[in-house]
């Protein structure tokens, strides 16, 4: 989607996760996440522990900003 958008995860202001088990996703969510949102400065990151997602057992959602037109 961000790239559909013209983004990419230096974009990427605010990321909020969904966890039905935080404790036993964290350290592999925390390790996709410095390898893919990469160098400083770093998007705001909330995670959320929850009981049900539809089926999933984790979710993500991603607030990014536009590029500007050159």
């Amino acid at each position: 989607m961000l790239k559909s958008a013209g983004c990419t995860f230096d974009d990427v202001v605010d990321v909020t996760t969904f966890h039905t088990n935080p404790a036993a996703q964290w350290e592999a969510v925390n390790a996709i996440r410095m390898k893919e949102i990469g160098e400083p400065p770093y998007p705001n990151w909330t995670a959320v522990g929850v009981n049900w997602l539809a089926g999933f057992d984790f979710e993500i959602k991603v607030i990014a900003r536009l590029p500007q037109s050159t």
